[in-house]
């Protein structure tokens, strides 16, 4: 940033110290801290100021053009207008709600799959010899 080396850093110190004196130097550099302490934290702030600024324009930039891809876009699909919207379905004596009742009960049983009862007359029981 300031692009200091070695020999302008020499320097400053030499001059330093010929002007603040060897006692002071401490106090003055402890001082000199405090201040560029001071200054960061205010860049700091002033960065994130200018950040947080940047963040709501882009957000604002963001909400037009969604806006107005969605204006667009409900322009080329308008919404469904009342008459051509379709009646719901009302049930009526041939609407099927029988059938829909008859699929909620259970199914009746089938005698052809039904295990037959103990007896002679069945196939799967062996005849009584003669």
């Amino acid at each position: 940033m300031f692009d200091i080396g070695a020999p302008e850093l020499l320097v400053i110190a030499v001059v330093a110290i010929l002007v603040i004196g060897p006692k002071e130097m401490p106090n003055a550099l402890r001082m000199a801290g405090r201040w560029i302490g001071k200054i960061r934290r205010v860049s700091s702030h002033f960065k994130s100021g200018v950040d947080a600024m940047i963040r709501e324009a882009e957000l604002e930039e963001m909400d037009k053009k969604w806006q107005a891809q969605n204006e667009a876009i409900m322009a080329a699909h308008p919404p469904a207008t009342a008459e051509s919207q379709m009646e719901p379905i009302r049930p009526g004596p041939d609407s099927g709600q029988a059938e829909i009742e008859r699929a909620a009960e259970p199914p009746a049983p089938d005698p052809a799959r039904q295990k037959p009862k103990t007896g002679g007359d069945s196939p799967d029981t062996p005849a009584p010899p003669p």
